[in-house]
């Protein structure tokens, strides 16, 4: 395999970050979370009260200091390409800046789009190559956790790896979910297998396996030539996981970075955040988490924030103050231009412009942005896409049949509720 000159033989000195370009592969159709991307891509979902998905990979790398970003888009991506033109677009060229969209767009074949995440990226090479970055960041757009990259390339640098594969650890049930990296003692990765039944457990650690968190790290111009290799190959999927991975732990060196020596928490996180929101139920679960007194994913952590469209609203406000008739929110997160109209709110989370008139609870719901909720109304545990009206009088939570044929109910028990099953509500 052609080796190419290492950081330290070119005379790269820390931080990395600054010699990085981080790449988002952020065209996953994210099925799994039914109605909520019947309109949009998973990363461009939204999360936390005022972010989209993507906005934490983005973060991450903006705050580890890498200031050369592209964005691979594909499915449905007006949303997610609108959400990066309002609130990506401070990036300045004259300081050797860079941020870019790029569409599957048949660059390099006029009937291909991209055909998995390596040729999401190789379709892209003369792009990356104008900008010249000596190290490239792969990661995926659609997860939830506050990460160091700088740490991981330290790592690749200091390992000499041809390429570095960001870890988390799991239990063994849960690993069968994932790929799963089986590695030595120095975390050199010795094999790598595909949602395995039987997930091989870490050295020391009998009831733990090491999982992929889609995040890699390469020197660019090995990459490249990786890339072009596995495009000639006519029985490659073209996917890291499942191609250029799985070849390099066999040719190459290939060595775990483990999330906890990267992760990056406040004084009020007690351990490594990581989330996957890609069922209703996870999603709804990490969003309603977020209410908790001292909740395990800190947003307002200063020192790393999460940036992200900074819509312009009106502070939130609450009216009425008379018994039955009194607007209140108890352990609740509530966005700009929020309207309580004489209603209760109770552990939920309620983004940007949502209009809650009088007599109605609201309870252990997450409600997307500029949704109107009547008079009467009585939510629980539901999820209501954006720009949804609800109609006077509905009760979702209290009758499971009925919600099962109204709406879409999980087996947990959460109610997905968008605009054309309320439409239909009326025929």
């Amino acid at each position: 395999m052609p080796k190419t000159k290492t950081a330290k033989e070119l005379g790269i000195s820390a931080p990395y970050a600054r010699h990085a370009m981080a790449y988002v592969l952020a065209g996953g159709r994210g099925s799994r979370l039914l109605e909520l991307t019947d309109r949009r891509a998973k990363p461009a979902v939204y999360f936390g009260g005022k972010s989209r998905i993507i906005d934490f990979a983005l973060s991450n790398a903006l705050n580890s200091g890498i200031r050369r970003i592209a964005v691979a888009t594909q499915y449905k991506a007006h949303s997610l390409i609108r959400h990066l033109q309002r609130g990506w677009n401070f990036f300045r060229p004259e300081r050797n800046e860079s941020f870019d969209v790029l569409p599957a767009s048949q660059r390099v074949n006029e009937t291909m789009w991209y055909l998995g995440t390596a040729d999401a990226v190789y379709q892209n090479i003369d792009i990356i190559e104008s900008y010249r970055p000596h190290f490239m960041v792969l990661l995926a757009g659609d997860h939830i956790y506050k990460m160091d990259y700088e740490k991981m390339l330290q790592q690749h640098v200091d390992t000499d790896a041809d390429v570095t594969v960001g870890c988390l650890e799991a239990s063994l049930e849960e690993a069968k979910g994932f790929g799963v990296m089986h590695v030595d003692d120095k975390n050199t990765i010795i094999e790598f297998l595909e949602k395995p039944k039987k997930p091989p457990p870490m050295p020391g650690k009998p009831d733990v396996a090491l999982c992929s968190m889609g995040i890699y790290v390469f020197e660019t111009s090995f990459l490249i030539d990786l890339l072009k290799r596995d495009a000639a190959d006519a029985n490659s999927s073209h996917d890291f996981g499942k191609d250029i991975i799985p070849y390099l732990v066999k040719n190459g060196k290939a060595v775990a970075h483990h999330f906890s020596q990267s992760c990056v928490t406040s004084s009020e996180e007690a351990k490594p955040y990581w989330r996957d929101v890609g069922t209703v139920d996870a999603y709804w679960g990490a969003n309603i988490d977020l209410t908790d007194v001292v909740p395990d994913l800190d947003l307002y952590d200063r020192s790393w924030p999460i940036w992200t469209y900074g819509e312009i609203t009106p502070p939130a406000k609450f009216v009425h103050d008379v018994d039955g008739r009194r607007g209140l929110a108890v352990s609740t997160l509530l966005s700009g231009g929020c309207i309580v109209s004489g209603a209760s709110l109770s552990r939920s989370l309620v983004f940007t412009g949502v209009h809650v008139h009088s007599f109605t609870t609201v309870h252990e719901t997450v409600v997307l942005p500029y949704v109107n909720i009547g008079r009467n109304v009585r939510l629980i545990k539901a999820v209501i896409d954006s720009e949804v009206r609800i109609p006077d009088g509905l009760v979702v939570g209290e009758d499971p049949v009925l919600d099962a044929k109204r709406f879409r109910r999980t087996e947990s028990g959460v109610t997905l509720i968008t605009q054309p099953m309320i439409d239909k509500l009326a025929q």
